[in-house]
């Protein structure tokens, strides 16, 4: 029996999709304002005060991660634990990708005895791997879509 994929949906316009839940504007040359509906925004480019979009992909994998593990520091550390997560890429120059992403969460964790500490530690990386859906979306190698929409701007 022959089985029909669906049809492909067409995105909304810009006009029947408001308010969107994430979008970026063209704000000059190469330069850009990612948005969100709860108001935030984040200067995307390669200028001064601007996020490169490799450096907020390396920014989501590390927040991402820290976020995911911070109920299990808090728990170990106290609510208030200071807590700093620095982060790197290897770049593959020839494919003009990033080959791997390091995220370094730094914590002072000197109060904690070798048991607590393992045992946080392995709560904390297993919280990551359930919980961090950058890492896990990058792990899956997740694909990606673009499409050109034309539509007169209001």
């Amino acid at each position: 029996m022959a089985t029909s994929e669906p049809a492909p949906q067409s995105p909304p316009s810009a006009v029947d999709a408001a308010p969107k839940a994430l979008w970026a504007e063209r704000t000059g040359t190469r330069a850009y304002t990612g948005r969100n509906s709860r108001g935030a925004e984040v200067l995307v480019g390669d200028g001064e005060g601007q996020f490169t979009p490799g450096e907020l992909l390396q920014i989501a994998l590390a927040t991402c991660s820290t976020l995911s593990a911070d109920h299990r520091l808090a728990h170990a550390l106290g609510d208030d634990f200071a807590a700093t997560v620095g982060v790197s890429a290897e770049k593959d120059e020839e494919e003009n990708r990033y080959s791997a992403i390091i995220a370094e969460i730094v914590t002072d964790l000197s109060g904690l005895d070798e048991a607590t500490l393992a045992k946080t530690l392995e709560r904390a990386e297993l919280a990551i791997e359930r919980q961090c859906t950058v890492g896990r979306t990058l792990e899956a190698g997740a694909g990606h879509t673009i499409r050109f929409t034309d539509e007169v701007a209001g």
